[in-house]
């Protein structure tokens, strides 16, 4: 048997026509991997192979991302030119978001925080705490990594931090660390180091507006919760 390339589709399933008559959006995840891969293996379509390798992944791109070629190439049907396909279209699109969560918005509420920031240390393995620097208008004047931890915990010197906050001319800093076991429950060291930002930014005149905990998919505020 032949293999089933995506050029003897009927015209609606052949997903390059189909992004050029509908509109990249009018795609699935699976039809996009495979205008990727080009083709499947002898008995399944580009479409249904990509469809199970999304499963594998629990249809979640950032899992997917984190595949190495190895485990892809388990699949029947893709060798290690689509497996690299596949990582170098992923590693390009967390990129992109990479270079939109550097650019300088605006942040007024604790989820747009989580938007600026989740690109960069939501899927890390190991802690990193960061600092935002806020103006008047709640515009970004500048970020700043604090330091970078082990896999359970990260150290913060708060008079770095302020050193910076002071030298970017900011009024307002909000705090942010990642959990890499994914949970949003914060510990007891975690509300220690929030109190002692707060407290010295009182003495600079400078408020500390928010400290989030950021996971791969979610946040947890401690202003939204009430204990800032």
């Amino acid at each position: 048997m032949k293999k089933l390339t995506i050029k003897k589709w009927a015209l609606d399933d052949r997903p390059r026509e189909k992004l050029v008559l509908k509109g990249k959006k009018s795609l699935s995840d699976a039809e996009l991997i495979a205008i990727l891969i080009g083709s499947g293996s002898r008995n399944e379509s580009a479409v249904s192979l990509s469809k199970k390798i999304l499963l594998f992944a629990n249809n979640n791109l950032n899992e997917l991302a984190k595949l190495a070629v190895e485990e892809l190439t388990k699949f029947h049907g893709i060798g290690a030119a689509k497996a690299i396909a596949i990582i170098t279209a992923l590693e390009l699109g967390k990129r992109r978001q990479l270079e939109l969560a550097m650019e300088l918005p605006k942040v007024a509420t604790s989820k747009g925080v989580f938007h600026l920031m989740q690109p960069i240390i939501g899927d890390l393995q190991h802690e990193e705490f960061w600092a935002i620097f806020l103006s008047n208008s709640n515009s970004v004047i500048g970020k700043h990594q604090l330091s970078k931890g082990g896999l359970t915990a990260t150290i913060v010197d708060v008079r770095l931090l302020y050193r910076k906050a002071i030298g970017s001319g900011c009024v307002g800093i909000i705090v942010c660390h990642n959990h890499p076991s994914g949970k949003l429950t914060p510990s007891v060291a975690d509300k220690e180091i929030t109190q002692k930002i707060k407290d010295a930014g009182r003495t600079l005149d400078i408020k500390l507006l928010d400290h989030l905990i950021i996971t791969e998919k979610s946040y947890f505020s401690f202003a939204d919760d009430g204990i800032l």
